[in-house]
């Protein structure tokens, strides 16, 4: 069983570790990556102890932005030199 439910919302950002991040009582973070959340990983772990929690998210906040949306041609820009 978690140890609680936290939304995402709730969690911080770490640049550090590149995951989301919350406090664990044992005073270390419960870590999630993008890429866990983008699989459908719920489950944020503490590297120092047995506690997790379950992460509160939109699965579809996670997905590839592109990955919907059609391709648009790539436009092309006219170049003048000045002689």
């Amino acid at each position: 069983m978690s140890y609680d439910d936290v939304e995402i919302e709730d969690m911080d950002w770490n640049e550090e570790l590149l995951a989301f991040t919350y406090p664990c009582p044992c005073g270390d973070l419960f870590q999630i990556t993008k890429a866990e959340l983008k699989i459908g990983e719920e489950i944020a772990r503490c590297p120092s102890c047995s506690l997790y929690i379950t992460v509160i998210y939109n699965q579809e906040d996670f997905m590839d932005s592109d990955q919907n949306k059609s391709v648009e041609p790539a436009r092309q820009q006219r170049v003048v030199t000045v002689a």
